[in-house]
């Protein structure tokens, strides 16, 4: 192990007095005390290093597969244990795990962090791990892609990257405004480029968010499978988490075998979960298309225990029969 990841100077050794490591970071109560709970946890095996102000590399090595994942600060901690969602997955699995984590909307434009995986390459680091996926969403998803071009031949499952957010080449996008001030023109920087040299690469994206859908025709490559997850709207990755379908793709993609028909069967989860019915529901009913809104409640009361549905059918005038809606 290099130098760059080699447990912390601050590690307890041997015949000093031990304590119990924790398996989280739920004591925490503000981000110094977050941060040293994730210092202990990584204590043996890894490290958590700061990456200027607004960054940290959070490292467990547990193995030779490695998950790349970036996520923001306080998403790791509005989770149960405030513990990165990668870490979990990683662990169950008996992975390593490095996360970049960010403090705020910094898309990773960041000299920091630039020259952090620059030293990972100078220093062979992705050499030592049989496998590796780069995995994030959103902002991490844009980091995922734009950072897997360390790693030739990484696996890389992105849900809703951006390709970019410079005004010249994306000013289409008009949600995360502020960050059209950072660099996105020089290293790590257009996103699809950066994917040249990976294994196979999957993005996920709503089709029905227009934005997440003009940056997902951007990644086009024939080692690039685009999938939809029609009607997930822009939480794709709390949607997935919730069916319980996150971990199972992870694993997929680390193995190269996550494509169109593998998804489209764990996709099907979605008919039985709740906030996807309602939405579905709430499409209809903002069309104002009846006949379709009687079709969903009768679908939904044939299969589950669904009251507010059964009601909702219950209250309609007969409609004549209806086509479903693209799910």
């Amino acid at each position: 192990m290099s130098d760059l990841l080699a447990p912390s100077k601050n590690a307890p050794s041997k015949n000093a007095p031990t304590h119990a490591i924790p398996t989280d970071a739920s004591a925490a109560t503000d981000t110094a005390s977050w941060l040293s709970a994730l210092g202990e946890i990584a204590a043996e095996e890894g490290r958590i290093e700061p990456l200027g102000p607004d960054h940290w590399a959070f490292f467990v090595d547990d193995g030779t597969t490695l998950m790349v994942s970036f996520e923001a600060l306080a998403q790791a901690r509005a989770r149960p244990g405030q513990m990165p969602l990668a870490h979990d997955i990683a662990a169950s699995h008996g992975w390593s795990h490095l996360c970049i984590i960010a403090n705020g909307e910094t898309w990773y434009r960041d000299l920091a962090v630039w020259a952090y995986f620059d030293r990972l390459v100078d220093d062979a680091f992705f050499d030592g791990f049989k496998r590796v996926l780069f995995y994030g969403a959103g902002m991490g998803g844009y980091a995922a892609c734009a950072f897997a071009v360390t790693a030739p031949g990484a696996q890389v499952l992105a849900l809703q990257p951006r390709a970019t957010l410079a005004p010249a080449e994306a000013g289409w996008d008009g949600r995360a405004r502020a960050a059209r001030k950072l660099d996105f023109t020089s290293r790590y920087g257009y996103a699809p480029d950066m994917l040249e040299g990976a294994g196979r690469v999957v993005i996920l994206h709503d089709p029905a968010e227009r934005e997440d859908a003009m940056h997902a025709s951007l990644f086009r490559a024939p080692h690039i499978t685009r999938l939809r997850a029609r009607h997930a709207g822009d939480r794709l990755e709390w949607v997935l988490g919730n069916l319980g379908l996150l971990p199972d793709l992870i694993e997929d993609a680390m193995r190269a075998r996550l494509d169109g028909l593998r998804f489209a069967k764990a996709w099907r989860k979605r008919r039985d979960y709740g906030p996807y019915l309602r939405h579905m529901l709430q499409i209809a009913t903002t069309a104002n298309r009846p006949a379709q809104v009687a079709m969903i409640c009768r679908s939904v009361v044939h299969r589950l225990r669904a009251p507010e549905f059964a009601k909702r059918l219950a209250s309609l005038a007969p409609q004549p029969q209806a086509t479903a809606p693209e799910a």
